[in-house]
């Protein structure tokens, strides 16, 4: 990303009236990729600089040449050298940094485990942690209002958005499609709004989001409601989304402070999707069985394996 000429007009925007939209250079990521074309002093303080951000910001001039060993003069051709104007302007640009938050700039946790591995105990804890949460959270009578929902709907479109919420989509359409339910999942804003516009009274959406905020889902269930298409929301509580839906699977789970370790909510939001398809099976019962053991004779017949091996795997 570039600075924008403090000269020039601003670009024109969707962003919302009165927030600043330029576009702020990511000046730790300017720091650690000219490290190699810096002088050894001028190393010196990209090194000071880089073990403590907020250091960096809050000190002064000379008390970073001091910690890094070498003059003033060094430290303003050190800003220079990386694109900004000054001690100042680097410093202005350093503090935008911390924006995101400390978090991601903290040294790695102390290894405190047998194993070497410092991660081990956070993911597995992490883990159980999120399912308890969502044994403790999900409303039983809200899972039975859905499953009724998708047993009694023509079809049924999955949105998910993003990373971890666009997995879960195909998950819950490889979870429902084996009970013979027609379902699709959409992970384009677009094909969502279009997907959106095609539905009818009595199908079904789910929308899953881990935050609830995401407006391309948002504005997409809203649309399918528009249409008389039934909502479900696999969020977060008290949001934007689950307050866009008929029924709501919601689940809170706090995250771990380790920004390399991958987040422990989807495994709540995946005991949700279970849930759902298990009791949305269980409304259609007899077909939903017989739908089933087409697809384990057919997968026994194409692949020899035993009875109680994962469906189709």
């Amino acid at each position: 990303m570039t600075e924008a000429d403090s000269q020039q007009e601003p670009v024109a925007s969707h962003e919302p009236e009165g927030r600043d939209i330029r576009r702020i250079p990511d000046i730790i990521s300017l720091v650690k990729d000219s490290y190699a074309e810096l002088s050894p002093a001028e190393r010196r303080v990209a090194d000071v600089v880089l073990d403590n951000v907020k250091y960096a910001v809050d000190a002064s001039n000379a008390a970073i040449a001091e910690r890094a060993g070498v003059s003033e003069p060094t430290v303003t051709r050190f800003c220079r050298a990386i694109g900004c104007e000054g001690v100042r302007d680097f410093k202005l640009k350093l503090a935008q940094s911390l924006v995101v938050g400390a978090l991601y700039l903290a040294k790695p946790p102390a290894i405190s485990n047998d194993n070497g591995m410092p991660f081990w105990n956070a993911v597995f804890g992490e883990a159980r942690r999120a399912l308890q949460e969502a044994e403790r959270q999900l409303d039983p009578g809200e899972l039975q209002k859905a499953a009724e929902l998708i047993a009694k709907a023509r079809q049924v479109t999955v949105f998910g958005l993003g990373g971890s919420s666009s997995a879960l989509a195909q998950e819950t359409q490889y979870r429902l499609f084996r009970y013979g339910i027609t379902v699709s999942a959409q992970c384009d804003p677009y094909l969502m709004r279009m997907t959106a516009s095609t539905l009818k009274p009595g199908d079904v959406v789910i929308a899953i989001s881990a935050t609830g905020r995401t407006r391309e889902v948002i504005e997409a269930v809203e649309l399918a409601k528009h249409y008389r298409a039934n909502a479900i929301a696999v969020t977060a509580p008290d949001t934007d989304l689950a307050r866009a839906c008929d029924v709501r699977l919601t689940v809170a789970v706090p995250e771990y402070p380790d920004t390399l370790k991958p987040t422990a909510s989807r495994f709540a939001f995946l005991a949700a999707i279970d849930l759902l398809a298990v009791a949305s099976a269980y409304k259609l019962d007899g077909s939903a069985r017989e739908t089933v053991r087409r697809i384990k004779y057919n997968a026994q017949i194409h692949r020899t394996g035993k009875e109680m091996e994962p469906l189709g795997d």
